[in-house]
């Protein structure tokens, strides 16, 4: 397998990447948000209803004020990201081959061994490619052929490496 694809100067790509490779760590923010933010409601409302609840009131309006301030924490930062990633739009490419990945961008070009990939995950427009717990980088499908996506995704799926969301 070989394949080679290049990545535009687009300025709105970089922060594409951002936001997919943020998401992925960001992710739990808003599943624990959304617990403080529903236990704080439900116990405020209980609250209102007891001779003691005034007690508690402030310990769960502070649960909901936490609770969506922490689902709205990944959306700021994937925000941010774009924002800040569209000044390093260069142009770029990647060069796919059974042993490694390359990726170029630039003057700057580096590379990861399949043999250190763990997993990769399947995103809308991304695979993202993990080493260790951690993601590594990402391989964007839109910018391959179809029949490139397809090979790279065989190959992928033969040495058990993918991860549906």
């Amino acid at each position: 397998m070989h394949i080679r694809f290049d990545v535009p100067a687009d300025p709105g790509y970089p922060g594409r990447v951002a936001a997919a490779l943020s998401s992925v760590r960001l992710r739990r923010y808003g599943q624990v948000g959304a617990v403080l933010l529903v236990v704080g409601a439900v116990g405020f409302a209980v609250s209102r209803g007891s001779a003691r609840g005034e007690q508690f009131s402030s310990l769960w309006l502070a649960m909901v004020v936490g609770g969506l301030l922490s689902m709205l924490y990944a959306p700021w930062v994937r925000w941010r990201a774009r924002r800040r990633s569209g000044r390093y739009a260069v142009e770029g490419g990647y060069d796919i081959t059974d042993d490694n990945i390359m990726m170029r961008s630039g003057s700057e070009s580096g590379g990861i061994a399949w043999d250190g990939v763990d997993q990769v995950r399947v995103t809308p427009e991304f695979w993202i490619v993990y080493v260790g717990r951690m993601p590594a980088t990402v391989i964007p499908r839109g910018l391959m052929s179809a029949e490139d996506a397809e090979t790279l995704r065989a190959f992928m799926a033969a040495r058990g490496l993918l991860q549906e969301r």
